[in-house]
């Protein structure tokens, strides 16, 4: 079983998400999260498998987040969940710990797989961005 937290400013995201991973019987999301501080500090209680991680959020960004998490929790796996697409957030991303960077409109094809991937210390990037991550790998 994979245990995930899930990230996000917006609820309904959140709930969204959650309902998606939901229907998959090897994922199980274990905590939600509203901000950065929120989410580092249920890591940090819970040590979930995987972080599933928004970029913008308040209190913490989400790649200040990721990196705190991939430092006070390494075990936990970060992957990177947003609607930005530009160089400078999928560079930072990783450069902060990311394993994995997908676009939120490509959640409900690519989530699962790419939590899975993450899980296992495998990187994974949406199709419409992995040949900007590749140049910072």
């Amino acid at each position: 079983m994979i245990r995930v937290l899930l990230a996000d400013d917006h609820e309904m995201v959140r709930d969204g998400l959650r309902a998606l991973l939901e229907t998959t019987a090897d994922i199980h999301v274990i905590a939600l999260a509203s901000n950065g501080q929120e989410a580092l500090d249920k890591a940090m209680q819970l040590r979930p498998d995987v972080a599933v991680m928004d970029i913008s959020m308040p209190t913490m960004h989400g790649i200040r987040a990721a990196k705190e998490i991939r430092t006070h929790c390494p075990q936990t796996y970060v992957l990177m969940l947003s609607m930005m697409r530009d160089p400078g957030h999928i560079q930072d991303s990783i450069q902060a710990g990311a394993l994995g960077y997908i676009l939120k409109d490509d959640a409900g094809t690519e989530l699962v797989d790419a939590i899975r991937a993450v899980s296992k210390g495998y990187r994974y990037f949406s199709q419409k961005i992995n040949e900007i991550a590749e140049r910072y790998i």
